[in-house]
């Protein structure tokens, strides 16, 4: 049976500091940052709840980032 992958360690990042940044702006902050996913979402999406190491989620209304959480 093969080993289980150990995945690599996520960005010591506070998602918190991506809140009031331009969407465009937060993107390549969290690409910079070492982020493998960010997803924007409107307010008020319907999203699955399952946790995905590795990915950043904003919540951008009017072009700027709301709220930023991890997974």
């Amino acid at each position: 049976m093969a080993p289980f992958p150990t995945p690599s360690e996520e960005p010591r990042d506070d998602p918190d500091a991506y809140v009031g940044l331009e969407a465009s702006q937060a993107e390549r902050r969290a690409a910079d940052r070492g982020w493998s996913t960010v997803r924007q979402l409107p307010p008020g999406a319907i999203i699955t709840m399952e946790y995905r190491f590795g990915r950043l989620n904003l919540e951008v209304d009017e072009g700027r980032v709301k709220r930023a959480w991890k997974g």
